[in-house]
């Protein structure tokens, strides 16, 4: 992603002390979503009055991802990064938790609010079209990732009319080499209290991916109690062809674990996908999934979708239909900086 430089800051309190970077990069996008039967879904308040919702709406975000980064003159690099992001609905502007860093020779140790193993691994969302990156054929199990919402709140354990942040700790590890990128992580949902009476078991996941040529890529990913649920574990295993950089084919598989505070399972999900450039600057997606979970309408999910790259930004949409066999849509424009 392309980083617009905000300050740079020479430190000069030591010789052994190089310049700091601070840098500011995201994205805003805006467009249409369209949802039959309504995008948010009917309201009944407490007297039984219904609330239907719009079947389209204007839905925008703005994501600033502020990094600061110092190295040593063992090439030692110290960071952190930060989240401030808006998005059309919601209550206010949040801040997200932040995370801090430090690399060298390939070597990465995340702390904080940190990336996680499993949420990272390549190809993963792969499958995803239109201007809101949506796709059925996504994972749909839950497990820990980078917060940008904040924490969840809990009654304090001495006085429950008090209410405190869980202390979140995650720590993820990552080696790259030759193509081959390995990670680990940890996440423990309130490193400070155990027994909240919530999903508060400690996370685990692992994944690997490797790259060949800059045309095949492979990629695994394994999640012990996703989400702190005790026992939902989930796996990931997929592979892409890339053509080139606009035309690729790939397939992935999700075993999805089980719905939160329930024994059901979610499935598992076999998605097929692939891009490929119509014309220039105009590239042409589509994904058909399959899931077998008993609480699906159907089993089969697809989505076709298109983007016209403008140079510094992009045109997209898509039309999907979900396991609920209703039809979902969008269109808009998507910016990076």
């Amino acid at each position: 992603m392309k980083k617009v430089l905000f300050a740079t800051t020479a430190l000069v309190l030591t010789a052994g002390i190089a310049a700091a970077d601070v840098t500011i990069s995201g994205y805003g996008r805006t467009g249409v979503l369209y949802q039959e039967d309504g995008v948010r879904g009917d309201r009944v308040d407490a007297d039984g009055n219904v609330y239907t919702a719009s079947d389209a709406i204007v839905q925008s975000r703005l994501r600033m991802n502020i990094d600061a980064t110092t190295s040593t003159d063992q090439d030692v690099e110290f960071g952190g990064r930060i989240r401030i992001q808006w998005d059309q609905g919601d209550d206010e502007t949040t801040v997200a938790p932040g995370y801090v860093y430090v690399t060298s020779n390939g070597l990465t140790v995340e702390v904080g609010n940190s990336n996680t193993a499993y949420d990272s691994a390549a190809l993963m969302y792969n499958s995803e079209i239109g201007v809101y990156s949506r796709s059925f054929g996504n994972s749909r199990g839950d497990f820990f990732a980078y917060n940008t919402d904040g924490y969840p709140t809990y009654s304090n354990v001495i006085d429950a009319t008090n209410q405190r942040r869980a202390d979140y700790m995650g720590v993820m590890v990552k080696y790259a080499i030759a193509g081959v990128n390995l990670r680990a992580s940890v996440v423990d949902p309130d490193q400070v209290y155990d027994d909240l009476g919530g999903d508060d078991e400690k996370e685990y996941s692992i994944s690997a991916d490797y790259v060949w040529n800059d045309m095949l890529t492979l990629s695994a990913a394994y999640v012990k109690n996703g989400a702190g649920i005790d026992d939902n574990d989930q796996f990931f295993v997929g592979g892409e062809y890339a053509f080139n950089d606009k035309t690729d084919i790939g397939m992935l598989y999700f075993d999805n674990g089980e719905v939160e505070n329930d024994d059901s399972e979610l499935g598992k999900t076999f998605t097929l996908y692939g891009s490929y450039e119509v014309a220039p600057l105009t590239t042409v997606s589509a994904y058909v999934t399959n899931n077998d979970a008993e609480v699906n309408e159907t089993d089969n999910a697809y989505g076709l979708g298109a983007s016209y790259d403008l140079g510094g930004a992009m045109l997209a949409g898509s039309v999907q239909r979900g396991y609920d066999e209703r039809v979902t849509a969008d269109m808009g424009v998507q910016f990076n900086f």
